[in-house]
C-alpha cells in the first residue's frame, strides 16, 4: 500500500499517542519518536508501529510519533487510523467476524 498524502491519529492526552505519516522517498519504514517512557519501552513502540505498518502492506513511510504512555493496542489503533486517512482507503476491518462454533 502507497501512502499518498499526510495521515494524522491520536491525541497528546496522557495514554495516548499522536501518529503522523507520510510517504517516504527513502527505502524503509523512518520514525521519528518523542516519548516520556523512550528509554523503557521505545523499542517496543518502535516495533509496534512497525508491524503494524508492515501488516497492513505499508513498506515505505516516515511516522512521527509523540507517545504519552499508549499501550500496544492503541498505538496499534492510531497507526492504522492514520494509514487510513493517509490512503484515502477504509482499510480497517472494523466488522467483528463471528466463527460457527
Amino acid at each position: 500500500m502507497k501512502i499518498k498524502d499526510v495521515g494524522i491519529a491520536g491525541t497528546l492526552e496522557s495514554s495516548d499517542i499522536s501518529i503522523r505519516i507520510e510517504n517516504s522517498e527513502s527505502e524503509g519504514i523512518e520514525i521519528e519518536l518523542k516519548s516520556s517512557v523512550e528509554n523503557q519501552f521505545g523499542n517496543q513502540i518502535r516495533k509496534v508501529i512497525t508491524q503494524t505498518l508492515l501488516d497492513m502492506g505499508v513498506q515505505h513511510a516516515a511516522v512521527h510519533a509523540v507517545d504519552k504512555g499508549a499501550l500496544d493496542c492503541t498505538i496499534r489503533a492510531r497507526v492504522m487510523t492514520a494509514v487510513s486517512r493517509a490512503t484515502k482507503r477504509n482499510c480497517i476491518p472494523w466488522e467483528v467476524d463471528r466463527c460457527a462454533e
